[in-house]
């Protein structure tokens, strides 16, 4: 008899810590105890443990074993630590291989049949074991796929605990069983269509191919049928492929969702609560384990709020903070999960309740209080973290008439153009935290080796002195400034592309 150790993962928000399991005998009245701050799901498995190892052939030890959950401040929530505590625990016996188990993680919950099922975070789990140092991971056959976009460990897909102790050494003879089926996973979202399809809104797609090369925060108001959710919906479709490492985050968040994952995430997010979302929805939340929310999951996409003035005030203040730290921390009783929330926000609204309020021809009916009300839910903080305001108007007959002779751009055109300025961007910004424009340092950019010249500021210092513009916006307009240069090319923001950016920020003129 001797102490057993093997691995298992404590999942808190997006980030993994590694758990040790250790298993002792005592000579003490037979039973299995759990210690290490366990929850009521976890606190329930040694009923599962003691089910799937009778089903499996194998024999647990008939003394007393405790097994400890190490560090025991962290709280552990789920049902992922079975395979570890089963594992442990036939180890004290001596029938397993006690280097192999040294080496390995296990992640998974145990049936009654002792079959393997699928438990959500296997990603992040399988992160932050390779991360730690270990070599190999034992996960549940339905999870294999999702385990092995981790490199450098080898994972290995168990079917049932037999198969497991058969991995690690024990005298038992194989069985064939049928493993759990993985969750199906959702189809990718199908594209919102082609920029080719936006008609009579050119300034409004120049806009949006701007938003989309430098990262920017954009907010869309006009009537019904002005094209604001056409618009949205297409952005997706120009913003660049995920690399390895958005990919994997993207990945991750999927993963502790509950939504399967069989292969890396190249597209950009797209997230769209609908406006009677709650601040826990946008956010995460939860009374045992912490999911991410709407936010979370947008990271490295975007995250669209229709009708924005429909949401509550509180859920849309609750965006203020994940919008400046690219991060959102979840509080709760002996909890606190962070996920990353570095997403792209953009919000269409209607002008007013009816949505005729200044509309050429419309008779809005509507109250003036009633108008400003609606809007007032939309923050001053809120909008002064928002680069691109932009005012849209139905299309005209004229309109629609003249673009049938105008080529529009289409989502491909328009891809390779963002392509073009994220590049010269990143080799600005190269040597710098920095890769794209709207996330570099407002110091950096008013007082760095490229400011822009006194000249091209210009406007932008008299809209500052005279309140029209926060320090904050000043910095917003800078960095759509330089978004606008390297669409075309330049080398600095001149006093056009100031001027411009300038009246995308809220049509504010000098």
């Amino acid at each position: 008899m001797t102490v057993a150790r093997t691995w298992a993962v404590a999942l808190t928000g997006a980030e993994g810590a590694l758990v040790e399991v250790e298993a002792d005998q005592s000579s003490q009245l037979p039973g299995l105890h759990i210690i290490g701050l366990p929850d009521k799901s976890l606190g329930e498995a040694e009923q599962r443990v003691r089910g799937a190892a009778a089903n499996s052939s194998l024999v647990l030890p008939r003394r007393r074993v405790t097994v400890n959950l190490s560090p025991a401040s962290l709280p552990k929530q789920g049902a992922g630590f079975d395979v570890a505590i089963a594992v442990a625990t036939l180890a004290t016996d001596g029938g397993l291989d006690l280097v192999s188990l040294a080496r390995t993680v296990h992640v998974g919950e145990l049936g009654l049949d002792g079959r393997l099922r699928p438990v959500a975070g296997v990603l992040p789990a399988v992160v932050a074991a390779a991360r730690a140092g270990l070599t190999h991971a034992v996960v549940p056959h339905a999870n294999q796929d999702e385990a092995r976009l981790v490199s450098g460990i080898t994972v290995i897909g168990a079917v049932t605990l037999g198969d497991v102790a058969l991995w690690h050494g024990a005298n038992l003879e194989p069985s064939e069983v049928e493993p759990v089926p993985a969750a199906v996973v959702p189809p990718p979202r199908a594209m919102g269509g082609d920029l080719s399809e936006v008609i009579g809104q050119h300034e409004a797609v120049e806009a949006l191919v701007a938003a989309a090369a430098g990262g920017h925060h954009m907010l869309m108001c006009g009537p019904p049928g002005a094209g604001k959710t056409m618009l949205a919906s297409r952005l997706p479709g120009i913003l660049p492929d995920l690399d390895d490492e958005a990919a994997l985050e993207v990945s991750s968040i999927r993963s502790l969702s509950g939504i399967g994952v069989d292969g890396l995430v190249r597209e950009a997010p797209f997230e769209s609560p609908h406006h009677s979302a709650s601040v826990a929805a946008l956010v995460g939340g939860g009374s045992r384990v912490v999911r991410p929310g709407a936010i979370a999951r947008a990271t490295n996409g975007v995250l669209f709020l229709d009708e924005a003035a429909e949401f509550s005030a509180s859920a849309l203040d609750a965006l203020r903070q994940p919008l400046e730290s690219g991060a959102i921390t979840i509080h709760r009783s002996g909890v606190r999960a962070t996920f990353p929330a570095r997403f792209q926000l953009v919000m269409a609204t209607n002008p007013c309740p009816c949505g005729n309020y200044g509309v050429p021809g419309g008779s809005c009916v509507c109250p003036p209080n009633q108008v400003r009300r609606y809007l007032g839910k939309l923050s001053g903080p809120l909008l002064d973290r928002v680069d691109i305001e932009l005012g849209l108007r139905r299309v005209s007959v004229a309109q629609a008439t003249a673009a049938t002779g105008h080529v529009p751009i289409s989502s491909a055109e328009a891809k390779e153009r963002v392509l073009a300025a994220r590049a010269r961007a990143a080799l600005r910004l190269r040597g710098t935290p920095w890769s794209i424009n709207a996330r570099v340092s407002g110091p950096w950019l008013r007082q760095g080796p490229l400011a822009v010249s006194a000249e091209a500021r210009r406007p932008l210092d008299a809209a500052l002195h005279r309140g029209a513009l926060t320090l904050r916006g000043y910095d917003r307009v800078l960095r759509v400034a330089w978004t606008l240069c390297d669409l075309v090319g330049g080398d600095s923001p001149t006093l056009h592309d100031v001027g411009r950016a300038l009246f995308m920020k809220r049509g504010v003129v000098a």
